[in-house]
């Protein structure tokens, strides 16, 4: 039996429109941000991503969730999303992924809206490569405990994950340009 190529009402489809209009809602953000938005912290409990002498940007990490939760700013969701949707990118390949220490944010501004940008352009190339039957083999991220998990709920936990950090970064945006 030969795969076919996922047709445009297939459950590949219906992941790709989902994800063409998470990705329109979060370049309107994109579009208006200025490099000032980026480190701007929105509260004195904040998570932030720091320069180091040496140059490199660190992000604010800590391995068990604080209580309570520090408030991120843009350049730490920004940050976030290069981070998971870069190991995704590794799972989806079959390569080793990336350690979270080797993911490193580019910096405020144009920087890292080309890196946002190119992730993106990863993941469309990605997604043109899928059939349906690939949708359902085993995906063990993010859920490397559990076997039922496919690919097809990777497609979906990305589609989620990019909207709820879209929408954060946007609040933040709007936040900032209101103060």
């Amino acid at each position: 039996m030969t795969a076919t190529a996922p047709t445009a009402d297939g459950r590949l489809g219906l992941l790709r429109r989902q994800f063409d209009l998470t990705w329109a809602l979060f370049e309107y953000h994109l579009e208006r941000l200025e490099p000032e938005d980026f480190l701007w912290e929105p509260a004195p409990l904040c998570w932030t991503v720091r320069r180091r002498p040496e140059g490199a940007w660190v992000p604010d990490w800590a391995d068990t969730e604080p209580d309570p939760v520090p408030v991120p700013t843009i350049a730490w969701l920004s940050w976030h999303i290069g981070w998971w949707w870069s190991v995704t990118l590794d799972h989806a390949r079959g390569e080793r992924p990336r350690e979270r220490t080797e993911v490193v944010w580019p910096g405020e501004g144009e920087p890292t809206l080309a890196w946002l940008r190119s992730l993106r352009t990863e993941w469309l190339a990605r997604l043109d490569t899928l059939t349906d039957a690939d949708l359902d083999a085993t995906a063990p991220f993010p859920w490397p405990d559990d076997p039922a998990r496919t690919k097809a709920d990777m497609l979906a936990w990305v589609n989620a994950e990019l909207m709820k950090n879209a929408a954060e970064i946007g609040q933040l945006r709007m936040l900032r340009a209101a103060s």
